[in-house]
């Protein structure tokens, strides 16, 4: 089986192929990032990394059996003020659809953030099939809805594991930090005492931007380490290890929870 992943970040499609066992005789990763290179070559030493996506020469390439891909989500998502196609970043959607179009593999999967029914609906027309939001909070203690285009067969809902920050973190929260408004000291805000609680007992989205995720607790303030990311996205515990921690805050912020990709890539038919 030949992979292709563009934007490929630290692997975590590599990840979830090796949970389930599958047999990757080539995996060709596009990422430009060196520390998030740095990590998947310090794990998967024979991933084949390819360069810039848009340098990306599909006819030198052997038979892709599986195209995956995350295309940078700042363009779609409220963070990055829902530019839509216009943000240079989502633009980068239309090199997966290039690759797919040449490649034609046997099997493609895009992820991306929860967005506007039109995004959707234009992202749907290209691929050609309907997304499916997959909470990461089914299979983990982490609050990350994402949408999931694929052909991959019989996607359903992961059944919902019941972990929680408690279980995963050993964490048992008062309050979870919440985002402020960019004007929070005009309104007379302290940006250190917004604490909310929690009812769901999940942790919020792990972000690229490690001061977002701060914890009140019995104890007092709690930051989550870059072992808690790797906990809260269920990648293997000192997986990102080998680069400074902000670099491992963003590249986990930037990636796939792994079990949600392992619950997708489980329907793959080798034949």
């Amino acid at each position: 089986m030949n992979v292709l992943s563009l934007f490929d970040g630290m692997s975590c499609g590599q990840i979830a192929l090796n949970k389930l066992g599958i047999k990757v005789d080539n995996y060709f990763a596009s990422e430009i990032d060196k520390f998030a290179i740095k990590i998947t070559q310090k794990n998967f030493p024979n991933t084949k990394q390819v360069g810039s996506v848009v340098d990306l020469k599909c006819d030198k390439l052997p038979k892709i059996d599986l195209l995956i891909g995350g295309s940078p989500c700042q363009g779609f998502s409220t963070a990055g003020n829902e530019l839509n196609f216009e943000d240079p970043r989502s633009k980068l959607f239309f090199e997966f659809m290039k690759a797919k179009n040449i490649l034609k593999p046997k099997y493609f999967l895009l992820e991306n953030v929860a967005m506007k029914k039109e995004f959707i609906y234009i992202i749907s027309n290209f691929l050609k099939v309907e997304p499916i939001e997959i909470n990461s909070s089914l299979l983990s203690a982490q609050n990350r809805k994402r949408l999931y285009w694929t052909n991959i067969p019989n996607i359903q809902q992961p059944k919902d594991k019941g972990l929680t920050t408690e279980k995963v973190l050993a964490i048992k929260e008062i309050g979870q930090m919440q985002p402020f408004p960019r004007n929070y000291k005009k309104l007379g805000l302290k940006r250190i005492e917004r604490f909310e609680s929690r009812t769901d007992k999940k942790s919020n989205c792990c972000l690229a931007r490690s001061d977002k995720n701060l914890y009140k607790t019995d104890n007092g303030i709690k930051k989550l380490t870059p072992n808690d990311y790797e906990k809260l996205q269920t990648v293997p515990l000192n997986y990102t290890k080998g680069v400074s921690n902000s670099q491992r805050y963003k590249m986990l912020g930037n990636g796939w929870t792994v079990d949600v990709i392992t619950h997708i890539f489980k329907n793959i038919i080798i034949k």
